[in-house]
């Protein structure tokens, strides 16, 4: 399928599938769309549902996985985001298809987010795949391809990205089936963010078991969803 190097709406750029007419990220905004959904309403959600206990968090290690690592955006932003809270973050990101580092290259992340970074961008994708990495001293990273069907972690992660391809492309990633087991490795209490908003979505999420919210959604996209392993 071809793929082009495309600009979003905020400046950023993001790969697109020509055959599907789909992308990587929002054309309304790709670092937008991430710092919305997977920062403001995941990982600093989370951070703040510590009750900002900052002698625990300092210590503790928060592990995420990530649905979709493609062109490692939200990566690279929740390592910025944990240097800055102080946080200690182990992270998986699971793709079955890698991208490309040519494309990679091509793509403007470090020049709209932080330069001073360069290094560390590029040391995410440079690092093999399916062994864990200490991208910095309070970041590790486990490349993982594979399929989501194949995922079989139990009461691992505190926080899921699920940042897979639209449902209307791909609707196999949005079922029950999926949604189990991503149930199954969420721990206690641990939470699930996604762009998507599909009221078939919501109650597949809520027939495994999450209890599901609606959220106010990232530019050009009206809700999100944002799901709790509640007992």
């Amino acid at each position: 399928m071809k793929r082009n190097i495309i600009t979003t709406s905020d400046g950023s750029k993001t790969i697109q599938i020509e055959e599907w007419n789909e992308q990587y990220h929002s054309i309304h905004g790709a670092i937008q769309e991430a710092n919305h959904v997977f920062m403001k309403h995941g990982l600093l959600y989370y951070y703040e549902k510590l009750d900002n206990k900052l002698t625990e968090i300092d210590t503790e290690e928060i592990s995420i996985l990530e649905i979709g690592f493609g062109t490692g955006l939200n990566t690279f932003l929740t390592l910025i985001e944990a240097e800055k809270l102080k946080l200690n973050i182990n992270y998986v990101g699971v793709e079955a298809y890698p991208v490309q580092l040519e494309e990679i290259q091509q793509l403007n992340y470090i020049e709209l987010i932080s330069e001073t970074h360069k290094a560390v961008f590029e040391k995410l994708h440079e690092t093999p795949w399916e062994k864990p990495h200490l991208i910095t001293s309070n970041f590790k990273l486990e490349k993982q391809q594979k399929f989501f069907k194949d995922i079989n972690s139990e009461n691992r992660f505190d926080l899921i990205y699920f940042d897979a391809f639209g449902a209307r492309v791909q609707p196999e990633l949005w079922t029950e089936d999926i949604f189990k087991i991503m149930y199954k490795a969420l721990k206690e209490n641990g939470v699930l963010v996604t762009y998507c908003a599909k009221g078939s979505v919501r109650r597949a999420m809520q027939a495994v078991g999450l209890t599901v919210e609606r959220l106010p959604g990232p530019p050009g996209k009206r809700e999100m969803l944002r799901a709790t392993k509640t007992t």
